[in-house]
């Protein structure tokens, strides 16, 4: 979770307390909530309330990193696009230009006198009528090549005018991506800072909180459908794996992470934030769950877990907790989704 080291406490009297209760001092001093001569029960519990604070805060930015990251590879993919098409659409007027000069050059060389004087002094005039119909219809390509360039043209304007409208929402995105994800670094440092200010049996008290829940009797412990049971056993075989910031597998995952990487392995696409999973199927209620089933947590859907059977989903926690099961009840569910 994060370093055991405890920080010294700071401008408190070493003499007149103990070094455990000087450590919880110090931790919760630094959310401002400590009473003069307050027990270390409070302190703890303050503590431990303000991780929770941090990590439910961390999960919402984490969620609005992910929204942002994905939606920047959606412009940086559309730009490459709209690059691609241009250098097409840029060689193709390149060469209708050619042809074009190349057909007033013809006309040109044809021009030099009008068309009844060239008549009278032609030596065939069978010939230059012959002649004169070719250049009319050189002429009538050459209007239909300049009504085709000056189409092109614009179209090349419009597709120009798009990938700069792309290029500035990648800019934002990537603007977006960056904030959201020093929010999620900041609030997870504090909450390892505040866990590991804690005494050992104060972090294994809050584990075991962390983990608790209402015990819910539940039917449907048989998968949905055969892609819920795929998604199940690839949700099973990431137990024990790490909590990564962002990740999606194989090797870490965050909440969603693991939904979306569960579900691949099933053939099934997720989107990639636990808002966006909320709604990626068909909502069911919380008595009908079954294994394979997307359990959303809180009035914002900023955590989520897969439902087992037996009451349990299968979650990727937070840093320091590896993914794991808990009870379903271990938070306010919002929603229970069957993709």
């Amino acid at each position: 979770m994060g370093s055991h080291r405890r920080p010294a406490p700071s401008g408190l009297d070493r003499g007149a307390r103990s070094a455990t209760l000087c450590v919880l001092s110090a931790a919760a001093a630094a959310l401002g909530v400590i009473p003069a001569g307050a027990e270390p029960a409070a302190p703890q519990e303050d503590a431990r309330a303000e991780v929770d604070r941090l990590y439910a805060e961390a999960e919402r930015a984490t969620d609005a990193h992910n929204k942002a990251d994905e939606r920047a590879d959606t412009l940086r993919e559309k730009v490459t696009n709209a690059q691609d098409r241009i250098a097409r659409q840029q060689d193709r007027i390149n060469t209708m230009r050619d042809a074009l000069g190349l057909l007033a050059g013809a006309e040109y060389r044809s021009g030099g006198l009008g068309p009844a004087l060239a008549l009278m002094f032609s030596d065939d005039p069978d010939d230059y009528l012959d002649k004169a119909a070719v250049l009319d219809r050189i002429s009538a390509r050459q209007a239909g090549a300049l009504r085709a360039l000056r189409s092109a043209t614009r179209d090349l304007s419009q597709e120009r005018e798009e990938a700069t409208r792309h290029l500035a929402e990648l800019e934002q995105s990537r603007a977006a991506v960056a904030r959201h994800k020093h929010t999620v670094e900041r609030n997870l440092a504090r909450a390892q800072q505040l866990l590991g200010a804690l005494p050992d049996d104060a972090r294994a008290t809050y584990d075991r909180t962390s983990r608790s829940g209402r015990v819910l009797d539940l039917g449907g412990a048989v998968p949905s459908s055969a892609r819920a049971a795929a998604a199940v056993a690839a949700a099973r075989s990431a137990v024990g794996r790490p909590y990564v910031w962002g990740g999606n597998g194989p090797t870490g995952f965050d909440c969603s992470g693991l939904m979306q990487w569960s579900y691949a392995q099933a053939g099934v696409g997720l989107p990639r934030t636990s808002q966006a999973q909320a709604y990626a199927g068909r909502q069911v209620p919380l008595s009908q769950a079954q294994p394979g089933d997307l359990v959303t947590y809180r009035d914002d859907a900023s955590h989520i877990g897969m439902y087992m059977g037996d009451g349990q989903v299968i979650h990727a926690p937070h840093p320091g907790a590896p993914v794991r099961y808990d009870p379903v009840g271990m938070m306010p569910i919002s929603s229970v989704t069957r993709p």
